[in-house]
């Protein structure tokens, strides 16, 4: 059984959007490999936080989801065709319309047997009651025509940079005969993110199309970066020389280097956020870039660099953690 996202996050099922975000921005922090390396339940659990935020964020994808459950958020999944056969089914009185083996009219005259909806709603197949739905409706107006193909499953794993601005890839997937496929991956894919690839799937037994592909993509930690929603954050090195003094440096995005102004006097753990250089997905805007600076002091054990960084002491306040406290 699928996990209730909204549990996954800890949150209401009426809980506004800037408080999803806030419970996602915390455990993600929390679960980030990076702070838990070689941990593997901390980072299955964070890909399950991921998936359950790129959900929940998106207000398109939550509504689906409050109404149809993880089948909603198929590739493909046709939201009115499932609203209209439970329209339908829901006027089938109890005179032999809704029972087992029992026989529901369609327009035209059309007829289906129930049990086939039932039997194989029970039955555990692949597709769910979203393909079954769309079964049903289709063979309402074609009657007994050719069938389409099975849906097939493969995963793939890609870059981060590739996750992020969407890649061409060829893929080999069993059950099509050995041909090889060649998808295209949208830009901002999340880790755990499934995209239908239309006909790529198993050939019909009876001349019909052939099914789909079902593709599960799987994203590799980046270094430098990382991802909290469609927001990037990048922790990004320092000299000591660039922190004190102020300096005009590059920086990489998914657009290409910009320049960034690093402030005066930066300390380690200060920030700056670039607009609009996050992660751009079809249909809602992109998120930002936060820089997060980390000053580098230098590696050098020499003698020369030891008495430099001791005299820089003497400018330094007597205990820089004296306001710390739990």
């Amino acid at each position: 059984m699928a996990d209730d996202l909204y549990s996954v996050l800890g949150v209401a099922k009426t809980a506004e959007a800037d408080v999803i975000k806030k419970a996602y921005r915390k455990l993600a922090g929390k679960l980030h490999p990076d702070k838990n390396p070689g941990n593997k339940k901390a980072e299955d659990t964070f890909k399950k936080v991921n998936h359950a935020y790129d959900v929940l964020g998106d207000a398109k994808k939550r509504k689906l989801y409050d109404e149809f459950g993880e089948d909603g958020l198929r590739e493909g999944f046709d939201p009115e065709r499932v609203r209209n056969y439970r329209d339908w089914s829901s006027r089938q009185g109890p005179g032999g319309q809704g029972g087992r083996g029992a026989q529901g009219g369609f327009p035209g005259g059309q007829t289906v047997d129930l049990e086939d909806l039932f039997g194989q709603a029970g039955s555990g197949q692949a597709g769910g009651f979203g393909d079954l739905f769309g079964d049903i409706m289709s063979r309402s107006r074609r009657q007994r025509g050719p069938v389409k193909g099975s849906d097939l499953e493969s995963e793939v794993t890609i870059d981060f940079a590739s996750a992020m601005r969407g890649a061409t890839l060829e893929l080999h997937p069993q059950g099509t005969g050995g041909s090889p496929v060649t998808v295209r991956t949208p830009a901002g894919a999340d880790e755990g993110s499934r995209v239908r690839i239309p006909g790529q799937g198993a050939p019909s037994p009876n001349g019909g199309a052939k099914g789909d592909l079902m593709l599960t993509i799987h994203v590799t930690p980046h270094k430098y970066f990382r991802r909290e929603g469609d927001d990037l954050h990048l922790d990004l090195p320092l000299t000591v020389s660039e922190a004190y003094h102020g300096a005009r440096i590059k920086v990489p995005t998914l657009d290409g280097s910009v320049t960034l102004k690093v402030p005066e006097r930066t300390q380690s753990g200060g920030r700056l956020r670039l607009r609009g250089k996050g992660v751009s997905k079809k249909g809602r805007p992109a998120g930002d870039l936060y820089v997060h600076f980390l000053v580098q002091i230098p590696k050098d054990a020499s003698p020369e660099v030891g008495k430099l960084v001791d005299e820089l002491a003497k400018f330094q306040p007597d205990d820089p953690r004296v306001d710390i406290q739990l």
